[in-house]
């Protein structure tokens, strides 16, 4: 692997949002993201649409991660969509080649292997058995009085008969039918983590993954990411939610914010705090590497939200522990 890679591995590791996601897979959460199938959209990544809170943008972000060497991909499946209004559901039409006609009847074959007459099963069949059109004789063991011998179909419109089909798309969606040349046909793919980047998250680089298993370990309920419903009725993310017993109860919140520059700013402040005020946890915790702007100290000191300074991952979970776990004076 590159040193660009590792480099451009070790900025992505500083993102929050990459933070939660990875967490997942050093958790043992996840050992492999697989795709959903969705009717309407084709495959889809719920898992990651809910983590970035913008289906659009998960496809977009799995191939960043995958291009840094964090993820590495498998094929999983192939898609079809519709030429003419991008719709998945499709489904295919076995048409007569001589009309086009998708009614068609498909039959098997059927060969007396004792006097080598051929004909469609339908013309085998007499009452509850299997007999002979040509000699009469009763066809009763598989494989020894008859054998299969392919397929035959015949169109119903035409009347004509025919031994392959030819296949033609239908979409359910806007009723039209095109060929596969024309349709829109995609790769959707399973990742899972790379060994490098198992073993750099193992060295501390993912700060979720060890803060979620420490709260877990002192009784709490861990959701990454959490979702929480305030008192407006509106629905709230933060990067970690615990609690114990239920969700009313010792509830503590946690944002993380990370920055390649020299100081964080007092953005992620304002928007935890607009976050808590509606929400109420017992707890609010934002963690920041390296660390923030003297501004944005007074502003976490001000709204209550408890704040960790620290110039690493290590450093960062040590005073999680010793500062976020103590009780509000």
């Amino acid at each position: 692997m590159s040193k660009v890679t590792k480099t451009k591995r070790a900025e992505l590791y500083k993102d929050h949002i990459v933070q939660v996601f990875l967490s997942k897979f050093v958790s043992g959460e996840l050992s492999r993201l697989d795709p959903v199938f969705d009717s309407h959209r084709g495959y889809t990544y719920p898992l990651v649409e809910k983590i970035l809170g913008a289906p659009a943008k998960a496809e977009e972000f799995l191939a960043q991660l995958t291009a840094a060497g964090i993820l590495e991909k498998e094929l999983y499946d192939k898609i079809l969509f519709c030429p003419h209004c991008g719709s998945p559901k499709i489904s295919i039409h076995y048409t007569c080649p001589h009309c086009k006609s998708f009614d068609v009847k498909k039959s098997a074959l059927v060969e007396h292997v004792q006097c080598g007459y051929i004909d469609t099963e339908d013309r085998f069949a007499e009452k509850d058995m299997l007999q002979c059109p040509r000699c009469g004789k009763a066809l009763i063991k598989p494989d020894v009085d008859y054998k299969k011998a392919g397929i035959w179909c015949s169109c119903n419109d035409c009347k004509k008969s025919f031994d392959i089909p030819v296949p033609s798309h239908f979409c359910r969606n806007c009723h039209k039918t095109f060929t596969f040349e024309d349709g829109i046909y995609e790769n959707a793919y399973s990742y899972e983590l790379t060994s490098e980047a198992r073993h750099e998250a193992s060295r501390g680089w993912i700060l979720v993954s060890p803060i979620k298993q420490f709260l877990e370990d002192q009784g709490f309920e861990v959701e990454t990411p959490g979702f929480l419903r305030g008192k407006s009725g509106a629905s709230h993310m933060f990067d970690i939610t615990a609690f114990k017993g239920d969700a009313s109860k010792d509830m503590i919140v946690i944002d993380l914010a990370t920055s390649t520059k020299n100081a964080v700013s007092e953005q992620p402040v304002i928007a935890m705090f607009a976050k808590i005020y509606d929400v109420a946890p017992d707890n609010a915790c934002l963690i920041v590497i390296p660390k923030i702007t003297e501004n944005g100290r007074k502003m976490a000191k001000l709204y209550n939200i408890r704040l960790i300074e620290a110039k690493s991952p290590e450093e960062a979970i040590t005073a999680f522990a010793g500062k976020c776990m103590e009780p509000e004076k």
